[in-house]
């Protein structure tokens, strides 16, 4: 569905907005130019709390990978906690004090970073890592001589749907059903050194698939259809395992669990509204990059941006600004790559695409670009743009207040 924030006339506010920026900033700006609207990013956290109704949100930082903006949206009430996506980063995120309650949502097999948790008492106490085999548990012990630091531990349910013999959603744990849960279960609580903490159940199939694409409408409907069963049956596993897991209480240290994370930015109501959810997470969702915007439970204010300076001007109708091949992750397609945004009417060329020296565009608007004007990009996917630069823009109203370090610029690559 079309919204005022896509429209022609507001992408073109938008360009005029940043350009204004650019020319009151003090610094000349090296390209690519990241740039976040606080405005944009403000009210797509204020409208994932009212959507979460009242469940805490974690922070994906895998979304975001600039620290400044994790603690913005930590500052939000209603959010609590970051859900990592490396160990090595959820220690520096303790050790910096940008949260001191950080779940890692990949199983971790870094030796490097696996002993500097069990060596610190204060990291170990603050990160509670993912594991899905005991192999995760034998890569912890195989670097610590003592087990006098506990390490807290999450398990990884996997959450696709199965129908038919056939499996929807991400591949991520090997854990489907009660049995295999309560016997991982059992194996870390009765193992030295380990406490049991929480559990996962990422319903990607759910929180990241468009499910409205106006050029897509069987396929949405299909979509939708599939997201309809997921919710059933991962609600009715949920409550199994759940109660197994509960009837473990008492069994050694075990107490119960202190968390169980489930969703992302695009199943945030059905997620929340499951009893067994004590948390949900967001991080796509405060960006609004492109594969977000065709979602009928929501739309996202576009609130993250990359420019990119016009260098030649081929023919009358084309324009070509220099760089530009920033691919999302995923399955190849078209709809990995960065969309020109700002001016509205330009678009990528079939024959070349978003190039990494190069990328030529035409359309409606071409035709007004002079030689160093910058045309602003949106990313396909939320926080991936930001590993090609080490500082971001922010944005309010037509002025940029401040520049803050990505990962990179604080010279991390996670």
């Amino acid at each position: 569905m079309t919204v005022v924030h896509h429209s022609f006339v507001a992408r073109n506010r938008l360009w005029r907005r940043l350009g204004e920026a650019v020319q009151a900033w003090p610094e000349p700006l090296s390209t690519p130019a990241f740039v976040v609207d606080l405005d944009a990013f403000d009210a797509n956290a204020a409208d994932l709390v009212q959507r979460a109704g009242g469940t805490p949100i974690r922070v994906a930082s895998k979304s975001l990978r600039v620290p400044a903006l994790v603690s913005r949206a930590l500052a939000t009430p209603g959010f609590a906690g970051v859900l990592a996506y490396t160990l090595a980063e959820a220690l520096w995120l303790v050790d910096n004090d940008v949260s001191d309650d950080v779940v890692v949502a990949y199983p971790s097999v870094d030796r490097a970073a696996l002993a500097a948790l069990v060596a610190s008492p204060r990291a170990a106490s603050r990160i509670a890592i993912m594991v899905d085999d005991i192999a995760h548990l034998d890569a912890v012990d195989a670097l610590r001589a003592s087990t006098a630091v506990p390490v807290r531990v999450a398990i990884d349910i996997d959450a696709g749907l199965r129908w038919g013999g056939q499996q929807v959603g991400p591949r991520r744990s090997p854990l489907f059903d009660v049995g295999s849960v309560t016997e991982l279960a059992r194996h870390v609580i009765d193992r030295p050194g380990f406490q049991l903490v929480g559990a996962m159940t990422y319903e990607g199939q759910v929180a990241g698939v468009p499910d409205d694409v106006p050029t897509q409408r069987a396929k949405s409907a299909v979509v939708r259809r599939i997201k309809e069963l997921s919710v059933r049956q991962l609600e009715f596993r949920r409550t199994a395992i759940a109660e197994a897991l509960d009837a473990l209480a008492g069994h050694g240290d075990f107490t119960g669990l202190a968390f169980w994370n489930a969703g992302g930015s695009g199943s945030i109501e059905s997620s929340a509204a499951d009893p067994v959810v004590t948390e949900v997470t967001a991080g796509s969702g405060l960006l609004g990059p492109t594969l977000f915007d065709h979602y009928r439970s929501f739309t996202p204010r576009p609130a993250a941006f990359f420019g990119l300076p016009v260098t030649r001007r081929p023919a009358a109708d084309v324009a070509t600004v220099h760089g530009g091949g920033l691919i999302a992750s995923g399955p190849t397609g078209a709809d990995r790559a960065p969309t020109p945004w700002a001016p509205a009417g330009l678009h990528l060329t079939g024959l070349e695409g978003a190039g990494e020296v190069q990328t030529p565009l035409v359309g409606t608007n071409a035709g007004i670009l002079a030689i160093g004007d910058l045309v602003w990009f949106r990313h396909a996917k939320s926080g991936e743009p930001f590993e090609h630069g080490r500082t971001v823009l922010l944005a309010r109203g037509d002025r940029f207040v401040e520049e803050v370090p990505t990962y990179r610029g604080h010279g991390l690559a996670f």
